[in-house]
């Protein structure tokens, strides 16, 4: 039986697909893209990145689409945090 996360890692995991799905767009990549360079398929991706689904997924499947993105999960994970800073350049920060 598959478990369910607590509301705030709920959140946390809506936070990121979204976080994911609009850096993911902001370089220019489609959904197939990232897909196969972080080794998941499309269909998963897109329950990660969809805003009304909480999907869950392992550190493994996180680090892979951060690779991908070409940053640390760390970056990724603050800015799932705070969405706003993926609009600042780097050399504004």
């Amino acid at each position: 039986m598959k478990k369910e996360p607590n509301l705030l890692n709920r959140d946390r995991f809506i936070q990121l697909g979204i976080a994911i799905g609009t850096y993911r767009r902001l370089l220019g990549m489609s959904q197939e893209q990232l897909a196969e360079k972080a080794n998941i398929s499309r269909t998963h991706l897109s329950t990660i990145e969809a805003p009304k689904m909480v999907t869950p997924f392992s550190l493994e499947i996180f680090f892979n689409i951060a690779d991908a993105l070409g940053m640390e999960p760390s970056e990724l994970l603050a800015l799932a945090d705070h969405p706003e800073k993926m609009f600042i350049k780097k050399d504004e920060a």
